[in-house]
């Protein structure tokens, strides 16, 4: 599982709104058997009115999706199935979103 590998969402409860997770965890880790994930969800709220470090948009499967750093969690790697795309070419957003988590805006 590479770092920042884009896989489908495993919970069908929560798909419809978070339809991604993209995984944030160094390939350094691979050993561990969890994933630090964050959702990239369907926007139901102004992304406008947040911070774009904070709440970065991306598209993925033809839609436009927001990172949502905050709901950083970790997940069983055996969930996540076959990653659905990569946003390596992003890192530095993904890294600013979660460093703003961490350090503040």
């Amino acid at each position: 599982m590479a770092q920042f590998d884009v896989y489908a969402n495993p919970s069908s409860r929560q798909r419809d709104g978070i339809p991604y997770l993209v995984v944030m965890q160094s390939d350094l880790l691979d050993h561990l058997p969890t994933r630090l994930v964050m959702p990239l969800v369907v926007e139901r709220f102004n992304a406008a009115s947040l911070p774009s470090r904070l709440i970065p948009s991306f598209r993925i499967g033809g839609q436009t999706l927001h990172l949502w750093p905050q709901q950083t969690a970790t997940i069983l790697s055996r969930m996540l199935g076959e990653p659905v795309a990569s946003l390596k070419g992003d890192q530095s957003r993904l890294l600013d979103a979660l460093d703003a988590v961490v350090s503040g805006i």
